[in-house]
């Protein structure tokens, strides 16, 4: 971008987020006249097929990979898509847009969805009233940013919660504008070329007008403090895995309130395993990451508590 603006040419770049959907020529015109204050995103095809897979025809995560596959919803190798490091780098070209920063992307914090929820934490969350997605989520507060990719609970009623298959949705809210949503195919030749050409046909109307070079491109302008992970507050949905006895529970509630972890409902799901077992659900109020992954560490460590917790974020 220094080169280009050293040059007095411009750079178009609008196929790099969403495919065919216009969020980046949104973000630098439509919306210019807003401070943006959330963006969330549902950035990689891949992801959301899969997801989609698991919850509509309750496929395991290695099924629903495997049809992706088939189809070409997925590279041989998913890493970048499965594990979140696609949908971060998005994250970051939205935040640069959006807020004039130039964040590392080494530094941000990100949780694919491989290993990190199975069946049973969808059809959980059904019965809550959520739907799971990989989300982008940014947020600006004042002279700080939040930049963060995970898997996370959002309500049904959600215009994201609709967004299924390899098809991406992006909800941005601006002071002036409130609740934007662009939606469409997130890849594939067709959609992308679509922006292509629409980034060929502005540049060439800038280069008739004596106007190239003249349209702002991203650049750190801003000294922004991205937040650490730790300080990220919102709701938590937890899945412990907890020996079926008088007490266990109370066991983790108590290293919860230690913690500072506030709990809004608590719930154990169906009878216990044959190993003696049972899943219990735990909603939390807003709760710092840092308490909640504190009291899961120590948690972990009960003798009452079998697999890994799970924990996911909730975006209400």
């Amino acid at each position: 971008f220094d080169l280009a603006l050293e040059k007095g040419v411009d750079v178009f770049f609008g196929a790099s987020v969403g495919g065919g959907i216009p969020i980046i020529r949104s973000l630098r015109d439509g919306l210019s006249g807003n401070r943006i204050e959330t963006i969330h995103g549902i950035l990689n095809g891949t992801c959301n097929y899969i997801l989609s897979g698991m919850e509509k025809d309750g496929l395991t995560f290695d099924e629903a990979l495997a049809k992706a596959q088939k189809l070409g919803f997925a590279e041989t190798d998913p890493t970048l898509d499965v594990d979140g490091f696609d949908t971060l780098h998005k994250a970051a070209i939205l935040s640069s847009i959006a807020f004039g920063i130039s964040p590392d992307i080494d530094s941000l914090p990100v949780q694919g969805i491989r290993d990190e929820l199975d069946a049973g934490d969808i059809r959980y969350a059904a019965e809550l009233g959520y739907r799971i997605k990989l989300l982008a989520i940014i947020k600006g507060s004042g002279d700080e940013v939040e930049i963060r990719v995970a898997p996370t609970l959002i309500p049904e009623s959600s215009m994201l919660a609709s967004v299924n298959g390899v098809f991406n949705g992006v909800l941005v809210k601006g002071d002036l504008s409130d609740e934007t949503m662009y939606y469409g195919q997130g890849a594939g030749r067709l959609p992308t070329a679509s922006t292509v050409i629409g980034d060929i046909a502005e540049a060439a109307r800038a280069i008739v007008s004596g106007s190239a070079g003249r349209i702002s491109v991203p650049r750190a302008e801003k000294k922004l403090r991205i937040k650490e992970v730790g300080e990220v507050i919102s709701r938590h949905y937890v899945r412990l895995s907890l020996y079926d006895a008088a007490g266990s529970l109370a066991a983790a509630a108590g290293v919860f309130g230690k913690h500072g972890v506030s709990i809004s409902a608590a719930m154990q799901q169906g009878d216990s395993c044959e190993d003696g077992y049972a899943s219990v659900i735990v909603l939390t109020h807003m709760t710092e990451r840092a308490k909640m992954d504190a009291a899961l560490s120590e948690i972990s460590a009960l003798e009452c508590c079998g697999a890994r917790p799970r924990l996911l974020g909730i975006e209400d």
